[in-house]
C-alpha cells in the first residue's frame, strides 16, 4: 500500500483538443488504451463506505486496484491504494486488499458494476523542482445502459512540494481553461446507475470526536467546495434554479465554515476568502431572485430580466476569477490553511462553545421580533443560517447518544421553522427592491402574505426554537 496524492482537473472536449497541443509539454510521451471494470455488492457496500474496486486492462495486462477515499473531497485526492496484477477478469479478495474483511460474508456478492475506456497520454514534468506525472483522459464511462463522456488532467505527484501542483495547474489555465475535479471515474460510475440530479445538496461531513478543531475544519471546508463544484458543473451544461440556489448555498456553508473557525485561521486568508466568496455569491444573488419571484408569482414580464441574469451568472461562472478562487481555496486546504498550534486541541469542545455563542446571539437579538426593524430582523436571520450550518456541520462530533440525536432532531427543526418564516419576511422588503431595479412595475408583487401575521408567526418561531434544549451538552 502506498500513498497517492494527485490533483484532478475537469475540462470541457474543446480544451482537451488544445491541450493536446500545448506548447509546452515535453515532447515524449506515452499513450495507452485502458478499460476497467468496477466491482461492488448489488447494494453498493463498497462504494458506500467510499472505496473501490477495480480491475484495469492494458494491452494484455491486467492490474486489479482498490482505492479508499481520503474524504479530500475537493480536488486534492489524498488515498489508500492496494495494487496488484490479476490474471482474469475476476477480483481476488484475499488477505492482500481490505475488502473481504469489509464486507464479510457479502464479498460472494461482488460482482460488475460499470466499466470505463479512456484514451490515456502520460508526460513526466518538471516543475519548481518536482517531478510530476501529467495525464491526460479522454473517454466515457458506461453503466445500466447510459454513457457519460470523461475528460479530466490528473497531476499527480511523484517528488517534490505538492505546491508545484498547483504551480503548473496556473500556467496551464493561462492557456487553457480548467477547474478542480472533485468525481473520480469511480463515483461518475455509480451516479450514472441511478437517477441523474438536477442539484447537489450538502453531504453529510464525517467528523468523529477524536479529531482536531484542525482536522475538522478541513473537513467541512472540502466539503463546501464539493458541493459547490458539483453543482458548478450542472449549470455550465445546463441551467437550473434548484443548481443555481444549491451553489449558493455551498457558498454560504464555506463562508459560515471560515466565521466559525476564524479563531484558528489566518486573519488574512479569512478576510480574502470572505471577499471572494461574498462577490461570487452577490453574482450570482440576482438570478437567484428573480428564480424565486418568478416561481412565486409567475408574471411572464419578469421572464426577460431573468433570463438576462442568468446569462450574466454563467458568464461570471465562466470566468478566470471564479476558476482561480476555486484552485486557490484547493490549494489553501491542500498545504494546510495555514492552522498552526491553536487548531491542535479536540474540536467538540470548541464546537460546542460556538454553537453555544451563536445560539445565544440568536436568543437575545430575536426578542422582541415583533418590534425589530427589517435590517435587525435580517441579521437574525443570518445569524440563524450559521448556527444551522455549524449544527449540520458537527453533528458526527455530537452523535454518540440517542437523546443527543432526538434533541438535534427537534432543535434543528424549530431552527428551520424560524428560518423560513424570517425567509418570508426577507422577501416582503426586497421583492420591491427586485421589481425596481429591473424596471418592472411594483404591482405584480401583489399578493403576499400579510406582514402582521408573519411577524406574529415569527414571533412564535422563535420562542420555540428558544425553548429546544441542546444537542451539544
Amino acid at each position: 500500500m502506498q500513498p497517492e496524492i494527485e490533483l484532478k482537473l475537469d475540462l470541457t472536449p474543446e480544451a482537451a483538443e488544445m491541450f493536446a497541443q500545448w506548447p509546452f509539454l515535453p515532447t515524449e510521451s506515452q499513450t495507452a488504451a485502458l478499460h476497467a471494470t468496477y466491482f461492488d455488492t448489488p447494494d453498493h457496500q463498497l462504494g458506500k463506505r467510499g472505496m473501490s474496486l477495480r480491475i484495469r486492462r492494458s494491452g494484455r495486462r491486467r492490474v486489479q486496484t482498490v482505492k479508499a477515499d481520503g474524504h479530500e473531497g475537493a480536488g486534492l485526492f489524498a488515498r489508500d491504494e492496494w495494487e496488484m496484477p490479476v490474471r482474469g477478469a475476476t477480483p481476488v479478495l484475499d488477505d492482500r486488499t481490505p475488502v473481504a474483511a469489509l464486507l464479510g460474508e457479502a464479498v460472494g456478492q461482488v460482482d460488475r458494476m460499470f466499466t470505463v475506456d479512456v484514451q490515456r497520454r502520460t508526460w513526466m514534468v518538471t516543475q519548481d523542482g518536482a517531478t510530476i506525472e501529467l495525464v491526460l483522459d479522454r473517454g466515457a464511462v458506461l453503466a445500466a445502459g447510459r454513457e457519460q463522456a470523461i475528460c479530466e488532467i490528473e497531476l499527480e505527484l511523484k517528488a517534490g512540494d505538492p505546491a508545484a501542483l498547483f504551480a503548473l495547474a496556473r500556467r496551464i489555465d493561462a492557456d487553457i481553461a480548467l477547474r478542480p475535479g472533485v468525481l473520480s471515474k469511480a463515483e461518475r460510475g455509480y451516479r450514472l446507475t441511478a437517477a441523474l440530479p438536477t442539484a447537489f445538496r450538502a453531504e453529510p461531513v464525517a467528523l468523529d470526536p477524536a479529531m482536531t478543531v484542525g482536522q475538522a475544519f478541513l473537513r467541512i471546508a472540502a466539503s463546501c467546495l464539493r458541493q459547490y463544484r458539483l453543482n458548478e458543473a450542472l449549470l455550465l451544461d445546463h441551467y437550473t434554479p434548484e443548481a443555481l440556489h444549491q451553489a449558493r448555498v455551498a457558498i454560504r456553508r464555506m463562508r459560515s465554515a471560515l466565521k466559525l473557525f476564524s479563531t484558528v485561521l489566518q486573519a488574512l486568508d479569512v478576510t480574502r476568502f470572505q471577499n471572494e466568496l461574498r462577490w461570487l455569491a452577490a453574482t450570482l444573488g440576482e438570478a437567484r431572485d428573480l428564480d424565486v419571484l418568478a416561481a412565486r408569482i409567475g408574471d411572464g414580464r419578469i421572464e426577460g430580466p431573468r433570463a438576462a441574469a442568468q446569462g450574466r451568472a454563467l458568464q461570471w461562472l465562466a470566468s478566470a476569477r471564479v476558476r482561480m478562487l476555486l484552485l486557490d481555496l484547493v490549494e489553501w486546504l491542500a498545504l494546510g490553511a495555514g492552522l498552526g498550534a491553536k487548531a491542535d486541541r479536540l474540536a467538540a469542545p470548541f464546537a460546542a462553545t460556538r454553537l453555544r455563542k451563536l445560539r445565544k446571539r440568536i436568543s437575545k437579538g430575536g426578542k422582541p421580533m415583533a418590534r425589530l426593524s427589517d435590517e435587525a430582523r435580517h441579521k437574525v436571520r443570518k445569524e440563524a443560517k450559521r448556527l444551522r450550518y455549524g449544527a449540520e456541520f458537527f453533528t458526527g462530533l455530537f452523535d454518540n447518544k440517542k437523546k443527543r440525536r432526538r434533541r438535534r432532531k427537534i432543535f434543528l427543526g424549530r431552527l428551520e421553522s424560524m428560518q423560513d418564516v424570517l425567509g418570508t419576511l426577507n422577501d416582503l422588503v426586497t421583492t420591491p427592491v427586485t421589481l425596481a431595479r429591473h424596471g418592472l412595475p411594483a404591482d405584480i408583487g401583489t399578493g403576499r402574505a400579510e406582514k402582521a401575521d408573519l411577524l406574529t408567526a415569527a414571533a412564535q418561531a422563535h420562542d420555540e426554537f428558544v425553548d429546544a434544549r441542546r444537542f451539544w451538552t
